[in-house]
C-alpha cells in the first residue's frame, strides 16, 4: 500500500514540477518592464552618460536608463569585455558606468539544461500516467506478472480448527498436515516425506474453503491465498509469470502453505473443449505441475487446493507427487449438522425451547453453509418480530425459507385454486403416510412460497444413501398422488402437477437405465454420458442399445409410471373420507405438522372448531401466523437420483 502511494506521489509531483517549470520559463524569458536594447543604443546611451551601472551576466547586460525603471538587456559576444568594447567606441573609462559582473553558479548552468529538456520529460510523464491508468489499480505497470497472493502470517488466527464441525475425518487429515509444518523431524526420524499438495473436493458450501482458514489459523507459518482465476489476465504468459512469483515468495518463506481456490479455473483437462485449447490457461497448468513437482523439490512448501468439479480436472495435476491426498468433504449427516448448529449458534441468544437436535433432524442433506443461512434467518426473524431471543418457531421458519422462500401471503389465491392445493397436497401426504417404504410426511401448507403454491414436506426418519427398488415405488405413489387427488376430486387435473410428473419420469428412467431395477431388461445400464471436460457439462449420450431396447425402455418407463399412479389411486379410493377430513383441516389451518399431521392422516385425533383456542397444538399454525415453518429437502448429491431425495413438492 506504501510503495503504491510512493508512486502516484511522483507521478504527481514530476507532473506539477513541470507545469511550475514551463510558467517560470515564459514568465522569466521576457516579463513587464524589460526592453530588448541593441549594441549600438547601448554605447550611445553610455557616451551620453544616460547609464550609471551594468550587470553582466555572461554574455547578457542588464542595465537601466537614469532617471527610468524600465529595465533593458543587451547581447554580447561571449568571452568580450564591456571596457575594451566601449574603449573601442572611444569612450574613455573614466566615463563608463559601474560593472558589475554575476559569478555564474551550478544551478545557472543546471537550469537551463533542464528546460532543453523539460517538454520530453513532460511527454514521457503524461505517457506513464495514462499507462497506469488503462491497467486499472491493480496492476501496475511494468507489475503484471508479479503474484496477487495475498499473505498471512499465521500469528492472530481469525479461524481454528474449533469453528469448523461436521467434517472430522478431513479435519484429522489436514491436521497431520499442520504437523508436518510444525514439527517436521517426528516424521522425519520414520523417513516420511512432507506431502506436496492435498486437493479438498466437495459440493459448494460444505467448508473447503473455510477448513483451508483453519489451517491458516493452526499452522502459525505464512500462508499463500490466491484464487485460481487471479492468475490469467489479457496479457501473454502472465499466468506462468505469476505462478512462479507465487512460488518464489512461498520459498523464501518456507516452511509454508498456498491455498488456490477454484483451481478448476486453471486446473481443467488440457487439450479439451471446442475449437481447441486456451494456450494461456494450459502454461498456467504447465508451470505449476513444475513448481510443484519438477527438478526442484526440496522446499518445505505445501499446496491445498479446493474446488467442487474434480471430474475436469487435468489428470497431471492429481497423480501422487503433486495432490498426495484427496480430502472429499460431504453433506454431514445428522451428528455433523448438531456440531455445525452448534457452532454457528455460539454467541446467538438462543431461547430454552430451541432443541439443535431436533434441528438437525429435520435438515437432511443441508450443508454447512445451508445451516449457517439457517441460524442466521432464525435471528433475523427474531430482530423483525422485536424478540431478545431466538426461539423455535423463528428457527423453524428459517427452514422453509431455505428451501422454498419466504410466504406469500399477498399472492391472491380463489377459493376454488386454494382447494385444488388443499387436495393436491393432502393427496401427496395421505399416500406417502399409507405406504410403507416412503419417508413418512411432517408437514403440509398450502402457504404460497416462492414459485410454489403449496408444499408437502417428507422427512426421513433416518440419513439414507441407499434405496432399493420398493423404496423408489412407493416414493413414486406419493408423487403421484397430487395428480390422482385432483382427478378423483374435480374429475380432471390441472397444471399443478407437472413438477411432479417431470420428477416422476425422470426416477423412472434413472430406474431403468441406470439403476438395473427393470424387470424386463434386467439389471444392465443403458447408454453412456459423454462430457466435454472443458464445458464442464453433459451435452450427448451415446446409445449403446438399439431401437428395439429403446422402445422397450419406453415401454417400461410408462409401466413403472403407470404402476405408481395405479397404487396412489386405490389408496385415496379406499381412503377418501380421510382425504376429506385432511383437507377440511388444512383449509383451516393452511399448514400443519408434526404430531397434529400424523394425527389427522391416522383419523385419531383430528382438531375442529370446538377445541377451545387456548388448547389447541403448537404445531397448527393459524392462518397469518408468523412463526411457522419446518424442513427439508435432501438436495442432489452425485451419484443418486435426486429425485428420491428431494421431498419438496410444488403445487402452481
Amino acid at each position: 500500500m506504501y510503495g503504491r502511494w510512493l508512486r502516484n506521489s511522483f507521478i504527481y509531483l514530476l507532473i506539477l514540477v513541470a507545469i511550475v517549470a514551463i510558467v517560470f520559463t515564459v514568465f522569466s524569458s521576457g516579463g513587464k518592464g524589460t526592453v530588448d536594447q541593441s549594441l549600438k543604443d547601448f554605447v550611445d546611451q553610455v557616451r551620453a552618460g544616460d547609464i550609471k551601472k551594468v550587470e553582466v551576466d555572461g554574455a547578457k547586460l542588464t542595465y537601466k536608463l537614469e532617471g527610468s525603471d524600465v529595465q533593458y538587456k543587451t547581447e554580447i559576444e561571449g568571452g568580450t569585455s564591456v571596457t575594451k568594447i566601449l574603449q573601442d567606441e572611444g569612450i574613455a573609462i573614466e566615463q563608463q558606468p559601474t560593472i558589475e559582473i554575476k559569478k555564474a553558479s551550478a544551478w545557472g548552468r543546471i537550469i537551463p539544461m533542464f528546460l532543453q529538456f523539460l517538454p520530453v520529460l513532460f511527454i514521457v510523464a503524461i505517457l506513464f500516467f495514462f499507462l497506469r491508468q488503462a491497467q486499472g489499480s491493480n496492476n501496475q505497470a511494468l507489475n503484471f506478472g508479479k503474484s496477487r497472493a495475498r499473505m498471512f502470517s499465521g500469528n492472530r488466527p481469525s479461524v481454528t480448527f474449533l469453528d469448523v464441525a461436521g467434517v472430522e475425518e478431513a479435519k484429522e487429515e489436514l491436521k497431520e498436515v499442520v504437523e508436518f509444518l510444525k514439527y517436521p523431524e517426528k516424521f522425519a526420524a520414520l523417513g516420511a516425506r512432507i506431502p506436496k499438495g492435498v486437493l479438498l473436493v466437495g459440493p459448494p458450501g460444505t467448508g473447503k474453503t473455510l477448513l483451508a482458514k483453519a489451517v491458516a489459523g493452526e499452522a502459525g507459518v505464512p500462508f499463500f491465498s490466491i484464487s485460481g482465476s487471479e492468475f490469467v489476465e489479457m496479457f501473454v504468459g502472465v499466468g506462468a509469470s505469476r505462478v512462479r512469483d507465487l512460488f518464489e515468495q512461498a520459498k523464501r518463506n518456507s516452511p509454508c502453505i498456498i491455498f488456490i481456490d477454484e483451481i478448476d479455473a486453471v486446473g481443467r483437462h488440457r487439450g479439451a473443449g471446442l475449437g481447441g485449447s486456451h494456450d494461456e490457461r494450459e502454461q498456467t497448468l504447465n508451470q505449476i505441475l513444475v513448481e510443484m513437482d519438477g527438478f526442484d523439490t526440496n522446499t518445505n512448501v505445501i499446496v491445498v487446493a479446493a474446488t467442487n468439479r474434480p471430474d475436469i480436472l487435468d489428470p497431471a495435476l492429481l497423480r501422487p507427487g503433486r495432490f498426495d491426498r484427496k480430502v472429499v468433504l460431504d453433506s454431514p449427516d445428522i451428528k455433523g449438522r448438531k456440531a455445525i448448529l452448534e457452532v454457528h449458534a455460539k454467541g446467538k441468544p438462543l431461547d430454552t425451547d430451541v432443541k439443535l437436535e431436533a434441528l438437525a433432524k429435520q435438515t437432511p442433506g443441508f450443508s454447512g453453509a445451508d445451516l449457517a443461512n439457517l441460524v442466521n434467518e432464525g435471528a433475523i426473524l427474531a430482530a423483525r418480530r422485536g424478540k431478545k431471543k431466538i426461539t423455535m418457531p423463528e428457527l423453524d421458519e428459517a427452514v422453509d425459507r431455505v428451501i422454498a422462500g419466504p410466504e406469500r401471503r399477498s399472492r391472491v389465491i380463489s377459493k376454488k385454486e386454494r382447494e385444488i392445493i388443499a387436495y393436491h397436497e393432502a393427496g401427496h401426504a395421505l399416500v406417502g403416510y399409507s405406504l410403507p417404504n416412503a419417508d413418512p410426511p411432517y408437514k403440509i401448507s398450502i402457504v404460497s412460497r416462492g414459485m410454489a403454491g403449496g408444499f408437502t414436506r417428507f422427512l426421513p426418519e433416518e440419513d439414507r444413501h441407499l434405496y432399493s427398488r420398493s423404496q423408489f415405488q412407493d416414493m413414486l405413489a406419493a408423487i403421484m398422488g397430487g395428480l390422482v387427488a385432483e382427478e378423483m376430486v374435480f374429475g380432471e387435473s390441472t397444471t399443478g402437477p407437472q413438477d411432479d410428473l417431470d420428477r416422476a419420469t425422470r426416477l423412472a428412467r434413472q430406474m431403468v437405465t441406470q439403476f438395473g431395477m427393470s424387470e424386463r431388461l434386467g439389471p444392465r445400464t443403458f447408454g453412456r454420458k459423454e462430457e466435454l471436460v472443458f464445458l464442464g457439462r453433459e451435452i450427448s449420450e451415446t446409445r449403446n442399445y438399439s431401437e428395439k431396447v429403446a422402445e422397450e425402455i419406453d415401454e417400461e418407463v410408462r409401466q413403472i409410471i403407470d404402476k405408481a399412479y395405479q397404487t396412489a389411486k386405490k389408496l385415496l379410493t379406499e381412503n377418501r373420507d380421510k382425504l376429506n377430513s385432511i383437507v377440511v383441516v388444512l383449509l383451516e389451518h393452511e399448514t400443519i405438522e408434526g404430531e397434529v399431521l400424523a394425527a389427522v392422516l391416522s383419523g385419531t385425533g383430528l382438531p375442529g372448531a370446538s377445541q377451545p383456542e387456548d388448547e389447541k397444538p403448537a404445531t397448527v399454525k393459524e392462518p397469518g401466523d408468523a412463526g411457522e415453518a419446518q424442513k427439508p429437502v435432501t438436495p442432489p448429491k452425485p451419484g443418486l437420483a435426486w429425485e428420491a431425495q428431494s421431498r419438496l413438492d410444488s403445487a402452481d
